[in-house]
């Protein structure tokens, strides 16, 4: 009761073993919502509001997913299971911008960038096949590919096996956008090991961070 969700204009459920550096640690985060009557309460006013965007990774991609029910637009959204490779993946991954309708990725479709992977438990499991289908047809916002920028479900491409590549997803106003892999951990260009000369200060993952600030100031 310190604080309320309505004060706010976005939402970041951080990754990083956020609530704990534990297995399942997403869905514990989520249940400490859920069985809450007055924060679920603002959570689901909160993912209601058409002025409000939320921003799910890694461990905060998983907790959001476990709150699908509450978020308009996000029924057909995955649980993350333990990855194929059964271990816990630290990688550099190659990833592609799908066509979505996402507010953070605007003017990004296409791009194919380098992104950190950093988790045990990333693996996409729809609950139907009909989920599946309509995710990827829908909703799929950010997508694995191998160094042919081709949709890869293959291993170490695909550092967690999700079906169809998919590495991150937005629900259908595209308010909310989750993913597993970290675009805060490679947003400036002495993040990476190596960059094209012409990036400057920023890698190309600080325009979701821009687009953020652009759409609060935009839906005003």
């Amino acid at each position: 009761g310190r604080t309320s969700l309505a004060e706010f204009r976005g939402l970041v459920a951080c990754g990083g073993f956020s609530y704990g550096d534990v297995l399942g640690a997403g869905e514990g985060w989520a249940k400490s919502i859920l069985y809450h009557e007055s924060v679920r309460t603002q959570f689901v006013e909160f993912f209601a509001r058409e002025d409000a965007f939320v921003l799910g990774v890694c461990n905060g991609c998983q907790m959001l997913a476990a709150l699908k029910d509450l978020i308009p637009g996000a029924a057909h959204w995955p649980r993350f299971v333990r990855n194929r490779s059964d271990q816990y993946e630290a990688r550099f991954s190659l990833v592609r911008i799908e066509p979505s309708p996402s507010v953070l990725l605007t003017d990004m479709v296409g791009s194919r960038l380098p992104i950190v992977t950093s988790h045990g438990e990333g693996c996409a499991e729809f609950p139907s096949e009909d989920g599946l289908q309509r995710s990827d047809r829908e909703l799929a916002s950010v997508r694995y590919v191998d160094n042919r920028g081709d949709v890869t479900d293959r291993y170490p491409a695909n550092p967690n096996g999700s079906p169809r590549g998919i590495a991150g997803l937005t629900n259908e106003d595209g308010r909310v956008t989750i993913m597993m892999p970290h675009p805060e951990r490679v947003f400036r260009t002495v993040q990476h090991s190596w960059h094209p000369a012409g990036w400057g200060e920023n890698s190309p993952w600080q325009k979701l961070f821009t687009n953020a600030r652009d759409w609060v100031d935009t839906s005003s």
